[in-house]
């Protein structure tokens, strides 16, 4: 799994599913993670569909043989998304983050059990090496998934912007 390459947004903005720019970085970020994929053979390519996602997979070269998924989107952050995490009412979520949503957005409960979704039908499938382009809300379900993180902890282990995190079944 690949984590998109840095955004180009204030500091601290919660951004969630919308489309935002690359930094100006993004052909540098995106030619090394290319460097880092390029020996490896994959039999299955998948991506999130927001544009950070698809750049990056496009530039790294997989265009051609990409599969659009929804359910590998970042976690849906309803009227929260893109204003500043210091300006938010977080009550909500100092409740019980894990299962209550952003108001008119999901919970992270809801996002796991999506992602988990898209796992268990990618067992199904028995494609070898999977190679996902995503997020790093989706990247902390799947620590979940693959026993490797607590559900409490996921927000702990968030991969740096352009990080490659490896998974097996």
């Amino acid at each position: 799994m690949v984590r998109h390459t840095a955004v180009e947004v204030p500091q601290g903005t919660c951004y969630g599913q919308t489309n935002v720019p690359l930094k100006e970085t993004f052909e540098e970020e995106a030619a090394a993670v290319k460097k880092n994929l390029e020996n490896i053979n994959f039999d299955l390519v998948c991506s999130s569909p927001l544009s950070r996602c698809r750049k990056l997979a496009k530039l790294c070269g997989y265009g051609d043989v990409l599969e659009y998924h929804d359910r590998l989107k970042e976690l849906h952050m309803g009227d929260w998304e893109m204003h500043m995490w210091d300006d938010l009412d977080m009550t909500i979520w100092k409740d019980d983050w894990i299962n209550n949503p952003a108001p008119n957005g999901e919970s992270f409960a809801q996002m796991y059990r999506r992602v988990s979704s898209f796992f268990d039908e990618l067992k199904e499938q028995t494609a070898g090496n999977v190679l996902i382009f995503t997020h790093g809300g989706v990247i902390s379900c799947a620590r979940v998934y693959f026993d490797r993180a607590d559900i409490k902890k996921t927000f702990d282990l968030m991969p740096q912007y352009g990080e490659i995190v490896e998974f097996e079944y």
